[in-house]
């Protein structure tokens, strides 16, 4: 298949096919360094981009995300051809909200959404995570606590099934960047 970057190692025990947000395809700095953390622990990460981003890359013109159908079918598609014995589905953002709705796959053992968006930002009337509450697949939120598509006070009661844990990344926001950067404490030379 093409657009599709493996990290990892050929043959692994597990496979973890994470797909990219609305925003940035499957080569985003984010993409790249969650795919780089996840193969260094000897999984295989397969990363692809959805249509519409297969269609920027080839023409440089910004387009939106297909409607959900395209983009479940094609998420579909590398299941089918890249999918082992022991698979995890998952995504950033939008890739993540996408693998939920797969939870009916045979060829799946769970799903990590990284930065679910459980809302547009500034719109919590619009919920995109009802179906979270009648999941039956083991499924891990990671979720930055200032993320504008859910923050932490907001989701502290969602209703979620029992088989999804949403973990909060301490002062996070949608790409768990912090707020405040650390503060390097610099010795001080006595004379």
């Amino acid at each position: 298949m093409n657009h599709v970057l493996i990290d990892g190692p050929e043959e692994a025990a597990y496979t973890f096919i994470f797909a990219h947000g609305a925003g940035a395809g499957m080569d985003h700095d984010f993409m790249d360094d969650v795919a780089k953390r996840i193969a260094a622990q000897d999984i295989r990460v397969v990363r692809f981009n959805f249509p519409y981003m297969v269609k920027r890359a080839e023409d440089g013109k910004k387009r939106p995300p297909d409607r959900a159908p395209k983009l479940l079918d094609a998420f579909n598609a590398v299941i089918e051809e890249y999918a082992s014995e022991n698979t995890v589905i998952g995504g950033k953002s939008m890739g993540g909200r996408m693998a939920s709705h797969l939870s009916d796959s045979n060829k799946v053992k769970g799903i990590a959404c990284l930065g679910f968006p459980f809302h547009p930002p500034g719109k919590p009337e619009n919920d995109k995570g009802e179906h979270l509450a009648t999941l039956a697949m083991p499924t891990l939120i990671l979720q930055g606590e200032r993320d504008t598509f859910g923050n932490r006070s907001e989701l502290e009661n969602y209703p979620l099934s029992d088989k999804v844990a949403l973990t909060f990344i301490p002062d996070g926001d949608h790409s768990f960047k912090h707020e405040k950067p650390l503060a390097i404490q610099r010795p001080t030379i006595d004379n």
